[in-house]
């Protein structure tokens, strides 16, 4: 029998994408019967509010899911911690969906984007484990998904310029505080979450490198894309890029296709899929119809695209421009979508 409402568990509720995991719960009346907050010994006993109440997150262990009846577990701790509570979650009975990269290329795991695969979060049962894909990955197959369904998608080219938030609050942090000695004449700050300053630079380095030269992150999107469409043939090639920016990435993503198309089309589609708003009037007096940029998304649940063009160098090649909030769309909104869905198809 279906349930009116479920004891939701959110594990690492002190950290950027936890906090916006219970946002986003409160935002959308998602139905919470009782809510648990769970985190590290450091952030217990901080306090939270939702609908109106105060929470007060309590240490994760290993206890806590067998003395608590819990529905449906909102998981971004980290994959280290992840590894450890999401199994002993999902044995006692909970679903959960994790935001970590430990589960993500597990067979047995369902890796989801909603607008994307949402028919493959069916398979939830063999482990009773929903991945959530990279951030870069999510915000790029969006848009990618209904040209691919359409025209066919041979390769991908894609060039991500990624927010400090994408490496937590540290991070943020970090270029905060960087800028700030720069700017009083300070000298730089000596880093600590990034291998060099971040303050007025770009680093091209996301993740650690492997030995063929790509980064972890840069290997994540080709993997994940492979997963996510069920296509193995799809060339991904990624150049994952930290850029100095709060809050919201950007991707520039060159794609080619194996049917012909009309640009015109293109723009047609994106603008009529599901998740995707279309900014793309170059010649606009007003800036904010020219073209989507970070600052503007902020806080928003779409992925946005412009600079929609054909790529002059080869036969069937686009050029699109891409932006969305990397803890909202990129994290915690695709979490929740998902728990949506699965209590209104599966439990």
């Amino acid at each position: 029998m279906k349930k009116d409402k479920y004891n939701v568990a959110v594990l690492g509720a002190s950290g950027l994408v936890g906090r916006e995991m219970i946002e986003i719960l409160q935002e959308r009346n998602f139905p919470v019967n009782k809510l648990f907050l769970l985190a590290s010994e450091h952030s217990a006993g901080e306090i939270i509010q939702f609908q109106g109440k105060d929470y007060e997150i309590e240490p994760a262990s290993e206890d806590y899911f067998k003395l608590n009846k819990i529905d449906i577990v909102l998981s971004s701790p980290g994959a280290s911690a992840s590894s450890k509570y999401s199994p002993i979650a999902a044995k006692e009975g909970a679903v959960v969906i994790d935001n970590t990269s430990f589960f993500r290329m597990d067979k047995d795991v369902p890796l989801i984007v909603p607008e994307v695969n949402p028919e493959d979060i069916q398979y939830f049962s063999k482990k009773n484990i929903i991945a959530n894909p990279n951030c870069s990955t999510i915000q790029m197959l969006v848009p990618l998904k209904p040209i691919h369904d359409k025209y066919k998608i041979k390769r991908i080219v894609v060039s991500t310029f990624q927010s400090t938030s994408g490496a937590g609050k540290k991070a943020i942090d970090e270029l905060f505080y960087e800028t700030l000695d720069i700017i009083n004449s300070k000298g730089n700050a000596v880093p600590d979450k990034f291998p060099v300053q971040i303050a007025f630079n770009c680093i091209p380095q996301i993740d650690v490198f492997s030995e063929d030269g790509y980064t972890k992150e840069e290997i994540k999107m080709a993997k994940e894309t492979h997963k996510i469409l069920h296509d193995e043939n799809i060339g991904v090639c990624a150049t994952a890029v930290r850029v100095p920016v709060m809050f919201c990435h950007g991707e520039s993503i060159n794609i080619e296709t194996e049917k012909d198309f009309d640009i015109k089309d293109i723009k047609i589609l994106l603008s009529n899929t599901k998740g995707v708003k279309v900014i793309d009037n170059i010649f606009s007096d007003d800036a904010d119809e020219r073209y989507p940029y970070q600052t503007m998304v902020s806080g928003s649940d779409d992925v946005y695209v412009g600079r929609i063009r054909k790529d002059l160098s080869i036969k069937n090649g686009i050029n699109l421009w891409v932006v969305a909030d990397n803890v909202r769309k990129g994290a915690a909104l695709n979490a929740v979508q998902i728990a949506e869905i699965l209590i209104n198809n599966y439990i």
